[in-house]
């Protein structure tokens, strides 16, 4: 069974109901973690955005030639998510348009473009980027969560249950997908330690239970 992550212990009750939102097919498949109660929000606030999120995911599946194939990298596993995923659902890419003022002096301050955005809520797959790319993601969600663009953030990484399937695929496809790359664990601490800001943010890791083993 996929594992459920909370961050404040102090609150451990709320935010179990919190995340008892997502249903539990999607509960056992994902690693789930919120901060700021930002699946609460997402469902009670945004819930065409929670379905988009529950569609996709329940749809979403793995296989082992994923991380075998040579053709298969990020961007096919994104494209399962965003393009043939969230986009056909009216999300879009987006990069805002922000500056900075001082007196008379306007400085063009744009971020980076977000993989998935639809009304306030951004999304951003880190299937296997370099880790350090967590830190711009949260930081962008961050600024762009202060200057009320958005109102939560999620994030689509691997989970650490995927690491002994990778590694019994041999040394070459663990060192392509390895310690170096994106993971929940990679993630979680630079939540904790305050990346994101105020921002809400929910952090979905991909486990072994979304590996079809049926199609090889």
């Amino acid at each position: 069974m996929a594992k459920v992550c909370y961050l404040c212990t102090d609150q451990r009750k709320a935010h179990r109901l919190a995340l008892d939102v997502f249903p539990n097919d999607l509960r056992n498949r994902f690693e789930l973690l919120e901060w700021k109660h930002a699946s609460s929000i997402l469902a009670t606030d945004f819930p065409l955005q929670f379905d988009d999120v529950v569609h996709v995911l329940r749809a979403f599946r793995l296989t082992r030639s994923d991380f075998t194939d040579p053709g298969k990298n990020k961007s096919d596993i994104a494209k399962r998510l965003d393009e043939r995923g969230f986009l056909t659902r009216g999300w879009t890419y987006k990069q805002f348009q922000t500056s900075i003022r001082v007196d008379e002096t306007e400085m063009a301050s744009p971020t980076h473009e977000v993989d998935c955005f639809k009304d306030r809520v951004a999304l951003e797959i880190e299937w296997n980027n370099k880790d350090p790319f967590f830190d711009r993601d949260l930081n962008n969600f961050r600024l762009l969560f202060d200057l009320r663009a958005i109102s939560v953030g999620i994030i689509i990484t691997k989970s650490q249950s995927l690491v002994p399937v990778i590694r019994e695929l041999g040394k070459d496809t663990w060192d392509k997908f390895g310690r170096s790359t994106t993971w929940m664990d990679k993630l979680l601490p630079r939540i904790e330690g305050g990346g994101g800001g105020g921002c809400p943010l929910l952090a979905i890791g991909i486990t072994a239970e979304c590996i079809d083993e049926a199609q090889g």
